[in-house]
């Protein structure tokens, strides 16, 4: 596991937070030290992200993660992701399931996100041109307003999340390269199959969000057997750093009833 970066923190039951794409556990440092006082909190990097290696030969996330799981010996442990993580969430219980005792999500559903509704795909086209162009401050700039959702500038958020939002997201980005090889292998076929995850599934959603991203996490809780879904106000993709306290308190609340 020397190509993997990973924190792990607190004893109890096992509780795994998975970072959003191009960002990396630091996003979840208003939930670590107040989850650790109860649970044993395990934060990884994914590859490709952070302080974790990029991948050079073909990989998938899940396995990656299930391969975690096993090497620190956990037993099955509470999956929760944002965005990119929500997917890794997903994938782990699908291919994975004796690792798994529930999954929360936050905008997603599974590893295959579509894009319909024309903020989000306006916003994903020029972030992927400018990824494309190579420009580093152009990629961090049009990544991060996909935090601020379709009704809100990025004046709107706190300048302390936008400035840990593009810290991280530099981070990233500078380790890749426009027209690098990509590694990356998708659990294809997710979304035909959620309807099998047997563990409590609950979407954390920010109400600012987009319909897209509200929608996938949504249609995930309506095709499990235990899934539901709570709203948090005055947060977008990312609630758990812009309402942290409202998100911890849901989250808490989530994991005492399991």
């Amino acid at each position: 596991m020397k190509d993997l970066f990973w924190i792990d923190r607190g004893t109890g039951r096992p509780l795994v937070l998975l970072h959003g794409g191009f960002l990396d556990h630091g996003m979840w440092e208003d939930q670590i030290p107040v989850l650790a006082s109860r649970y044993r909190v395990i934060a990884p990097d994914a590859r490709g992200h952070g302080r974790s290696a990029n991948g050079t030969a073909p990989y998938r996330l899940t396995d990656d993660l299930a391969a975690l799981l096993r090497h620190l010996g956990t037993g099955p442990a509470v999956l929760v992701g944002v965005s990119m993580g929500a997917g890794i969430a997903v994938d782990t219980a699908l291919e994975h399931p004796e690792l798994v005792s529930a999954v929360v999500v936050t905008g997603a559903g599974t590893s295959l996100p579509y894009f319909e509704d024309p903020w989000t795909t306006k916003t994903m086209a020029a972030w992927h041109a400018a990824m494309a162009t190579g420009d580093l401050d152009a990629s961090v700039e049009a990544f991060t307003m996909l935090g601020t959702g379709p009704r809100r500038a990025l004046g709107d958020l706190d300048p302390i999340v936008v400035s840990r939002l593009m810290r991280m997201a530099r981070s990233t980005m500078s380790k890749h390269s426009a027209g690098e090889p990509n590694h990356l292998v998708m659990v294809t076929d997710a979304w035909e199959r959620i309807a099998s995850i047997g563990v409590p599934v609950l979407a954390v959603h920010g109400n600012e969000d987009s319909d897209d991203h509200i929608g996938m996490a949504e249609r995930l809780v309506r095709g499990v057997a235990d899934g539901r879904s709570v709203s948090i106000e005055e947060a977008a993709h990312y609630p758990n750093m812009e309402r942290p306290d409202v998100y911890n308190q849901v989250l808490q609340e989530f994991l005492e009833g399991l």
